[in-house]
């Protein structure tokens, strides 16, 4: 935008000013050459005037020699004196020597002072002498083109000076302008990009024109009211979790009820489990903003599996991880990340045949991003299946493969999924490396313990 703006002022300025200019230029040169004439003019009047005397007597010829040549200076138009019989005093007058007596000279001799202009370019003034003796007398000042015209180029100069200095100033005010309109675009622009990225504190200052500060208004009320629409949901969120303690809190007394020692205290751990994880649900629905740690891709991956290996023992499933031994930082919470696994685990011990092995690869990929593939062996998914949230072809919620996608994407990686009857599924998950390392792990509040 800025070099658009700079662009538009100087071919709008360099036209202005062209069509400013050019007829200043021929107007100086016109200015230029009449004036020059003027001054010639005045010269040949003031000699005839002063030789008018003197030729009226034949014996002053030498008087009028020195008059012409006294006139006849150095950078000045050539003066002479066709006398009546066509002799010639002063400097040679040019093509009119060869012949005397011209058209011109004769034309002056009827008593008219005139100017013209030859065909050999210049121009020249002839002024008569009348009284003089042996007939009338012509005063003829000669101006060569560089005379008539002097000055010319300077004024020319000082004009492009004059357009250039006009273009510059032009150019700088339609700079600042610019960066003025440019600036405000941007910090704007910035603004969105914080909203973007989840920091609904950012709020856009109105400053530029008037467009764009109304495009600032508007922009943060968007963003109070999307903090709204956010604060109410978690709200909601939270409470929907909270209710959720009093059937939690019948199945504690439930399982106090039991006759078997061992299974009571089994099952008062898996409820005592559930409870960390409603108190973990409660507080992440009402954390008012999302930190963005790193994990450890490997290292999660490895402890999700630990977690669900007793249930595939007793499913009767071969289970293998393979990870590289060092980290895999990825920009995803630790527990974002478990549960995207933990969805994709869940799927294959969920909704194929007991016995069916599956694995776990991580690695990094030639492009630098970390990737996550879940494989199984099982008979694929079915024709009806659809890549949508909600959507499922075998009886679920079709919520799982749905958190794994958006944990992928919302860290800018990507979901990918393939199936056929003979070599199963295969789900892979591609995150970008992390600019930093993870923080250490550590026990996450609510996170479910082994079960033996």
């Amino acid at each position: 935008m800025r070099r658009s703006l700079l662009l538009l002022t100087a071919a709008t300025t360099a036209l202005v000013l062209t069509a400013l200019l050019v007829p200043l230029t021929l107007l100086t040169r016109t200015h230029a050459a009449d004036r020059t004439t003027a001054e010639a003019t005045a010269r040949a009047q003031w000699v005839a005037h002063a030789l008018g005397p003197a030729l009226a007597t034949p014996d002053e010829r030498e008087t009028a020699e020195q008059t012409v040549e006294s006139v006849n200076t150095q950078n000045l138009p050539s003066t002479s004196l066709v006398l009546g019989d066509g002799t010639v005093i002063g400097p040679d007058p040019g093509p009119q020597a060869k012949a005397r007596v011209t058209d011109a000279i004769r034309l002056a001799r009827t008593g008219r002072a005139f100017t013209y202009e030859p065909s050999t370019g210049g121009r020249q003034v002839l002024v008569p002498v009348q009284g003089a003796a042996g007939g009338t007398a012509v005063v003829q000042v000669t101006l060569t083109q560089r005379q008539l015209y002097a000055g010319t180029m300077t004024s020319w100069l000082v004009l492009a000076g004059i357009g250039v200095g006009l273009v510059l100033i032009g150019l700088l005010l339609a700079d600042r302008l610019g960066a003025r309109l440019v600036g405000a675009a941007r910090r704007l622009a910035r603004t969105a990009d914080r909203l973007a990225a989840g920091d609904l504190t950012a709020r856009a200052t109105p400053e530029g024109p008037p467009e764009l500060r109304l495009v600032a208004g508007e922009l943060n009320r968007l963003a109070t009211r999307i903090d709204e629409l956010l604060t109410a949901e978690r709200e909601n969120a939270a409470d929907l979790a909270h209710r959720l303690r009093t059937p939690v809190a019948a199945l504690r007394l439930d399982a106090e009820t039991l006759r078997d020692t061992e299974e009571a205290h089994r099952i008062a751990a898996d409820v005592a489990a559930l409870e960390r994880s409603v108190d973990d649900v409660i507080r992440k629905a009402r954390r008012p903003f999302r930190d963005a740690p790193y994990a450890d891709l490997a290292a999660v991956a490895r402890e999700r599996v630990t977690f669900w290996l007793p249930l595939a023992e007793d499913q009767g499933r071969t289970t293998e991880v393979s990870a590289q031994p060092r980290t895999n930082p990825v920009p995803v919470p630790e527990d974002d990340l478990a549960a995207a696994i933990d969805a994709l685990i869940g799927n294959v011990l969920d909704h194929t045949p007991q016995g069916t092995p599956f694995r776990i690869t991580v690695h990094t990929t030639p492009e630098g991003t970390a990737q996550l593939t879940v494989a199984d062996e099982g008979p694929g998914l079915p024709p009806t299946y659809a890549a949508e949230r909600g959507t499922s072809g075998r009886g679920s919620t079709g919520l799982g493969l749905d958190i794994a996608r958006r944990t992928a994407q919302d860290a800018g990686g990507t979901f990918d999924i393939a199936s056929d009857a003979t070599r199963g599924t295969r789900v892979t998950l591609t995150f970008p490396q992390a600019p930093q390392a993870p923080r250490p792990s550590e026990t996450r509040p609510g996170q479910p313990e082994p079960t033996d």
